[in-house]
C-alpha cells in the first residue's frame, strides 16, 4: 500500500494546515502519482477511464471540502488492491448530503451533485468524526 500526502510525494504525516492550503488539484496530482508509481512498480495497466473516475471523486471531495467544511485540512491517497482510496479531511462535522436539483418553487439548483457523483463512483464510501474536530471523508474508486 502506497500513501500520497498533500504536499509531502513520498509519504509523511503532513496536514494541509502544515503545508499551507490544498486544492482539488493537489488531491488529483495525487492520485495520478500513486497510480503512475503503481504502473511503474508492478507493470499493472490502468483503465483511463476508470482513473478519470478516480481523479473526479478527488475533485469532488477536495471542492465539498473547501466549498462545505470550511477547507481542506489534510488528505490522503492509498493504493488498495484494485483501486485508490482517497481520503480527504475538513473542518466541519456537519455530513454531506445530496441536494435536490430544483429548489420549492421548480428553479434548477446549481451545484449539489458532488456528493451523488462520490457514492455512485466509489465503491465503498465512510464519513468519520475526527477526535479533534472536523471529519474525513473516505471513498474507495476501483481503477
Amino acid at each position: 500500500m502506497s500513501t500520497q500526502h498533500a504536499t509531502d510525494p513520498l509519504g509523511g504525516d503532513r496536514t494541509c494546515e502544515e503545508c499551507g492550503p490544498c486544492c482539488p488539484a493537489d488531491v488529483r496530482a495525487a492520485v495520478r502519482s500513486a497510480v503512475d508509481r503503481r504502473r511503474r512498480t508492478t507493470g499493472a495497466d490502468c483503465d483511463e477511464e476508470a482513473l478519470s473516475d478516480a481523479l473526479l471523486v478527488a475533485s469532488e471531495l477536495a471542492s465539498n471540502a473547501i466549498l462545505h467544511g470550511g477547507g481542506v485540512t489534510g488528505f490522503t491517497v492509498d493504493l488498495v488492491a484494485g483501486g485508490v482510496r482517497v481520503s480527504v479531511c475538513d473542518r466541519s462535522r456537519r455530513l454531506p448530503v445530496a441536494a435536490a436539483p430544483t429548489d420549492a418553487e421548480g428553479r434548477r439548483r446549481v451545484g449539489g451533485r458532488g456528493w451523488p457523483i462520490v457514492c455512485r463512483l466509489s465503491r465503498d464510501v465512510h464519513v468519520t468524526d475526527l477526535p479533534a474536530g472536523g471529519k474525513r471523508i473516505t471513498a474507495e474508486v476501483p481503477v
